[in-house]
C-alpha cells in the first residue's frame, strides 16, 4: 500500500511582550498582558496509510478536473455518498461479473442511487482493464458519450470507485448536479 507521511509542525512559543517603557500621548495598540503563550497540538509522525484504490479515485478526480479546466468547466467535488456508490457500484461488477450500467438484477444507476438515498446522479461512466487513473481516463475522454459527462459544466459532484482485482481493475465514476 502506498503511504503519504503526514507533516508535523513544531510547537512555537509567542515572547512576552516588554510595555512601553515611556508613555505616550498618542494610544498605541499593544498585545494584552494577560495573553498567554500557546502551543500548536502535536501532529501524529505516523504515516498516514492509504489504500490504492483511494488513491487512485483521487488522481482520477484530479484529472477530471484537469479536463474541465481546459474547456472553462468548474471544478467537481468530490462527493462521499456519490463515491460510496461507485465504489460499491466498481466491487459489484468485480464480485458478479458482469460489466455493464445495468446490473444482473435490472437496477439503473439511477435505481441504485435511488436505493442509496442518492438524488440529482446525473451521469456514471464505467471502465474495465486500464491498469492506472490516467489510463482509464484517455479511455474515457477517447469515447464522446465519456467525454461529455466529463466535460458537462452542469455537473458540480464526482464520486470515483475502483476495485483492482484479477480480470480488472473496474472503474465507475458517477457525476451529480
Amino acid at each position: 500500500s502506498p503511504s503519504v507521511s503526514a507533516s508535523s509542525a513544531a510547537p512555537t512559543k509567542t515572547a512576552p511582550q516588554k510595555p512601553e517603557s515611556t508613555p505616550s500621548k498618542t494610544p498605541k495598540t499593544t498585545p494584552s498582558k494577560s495573553r498567554a503563550a500557546t502551543k500548536a497540538p502535536a501532529k501524529s509522525e505516523a504515516p498516514v496509510t492509504v489504500s490504492a484504490e483511494t488513491q487512485a479515485a483521487a488522481e482520477v478526480l484530479k484529472l477530471v478536473n484537469e479536463e474541465r479546466a481546459k474547456v472553462g468547466c468548474s471544478a467537481v467535488s468530490a462527493n462521499s455518498a456519490l463515491s460510496d456508490l461507485a465504489e460499491k457500484f466498481s466491487a459489484d461488477m468485480a464480485a458478479r461479473g458482469f460489466f455493464d450500467h445495468t446490473d444482473p438484477d435490472g437496477a439503473t444507476p439511477w435505481d441504485r442511487a435511488a436505493k442509496a438515498g442518492i438524488s440529482g446522479l446525473g451521469g456514471e461512466n464505467i471502465a474495465r482493464g486500464q491498469a492506472d487513473a490516467a489510463a482509464v481516463m484517455e479511455a474515457w475522454m477517447n469515447s464522446p458519450g465519456h467525454k461529455a459527462n466529463i466535460l458537462n459544466c452542469d455537473f458540480k459532484t464526482l464520486g470515483v470507485g475502483v476495485h483492482f482485482g484479477s480480470g480488472g481493475p473496474w472503474w465507475t465514476q458517477d457525476f451529480g448536479y
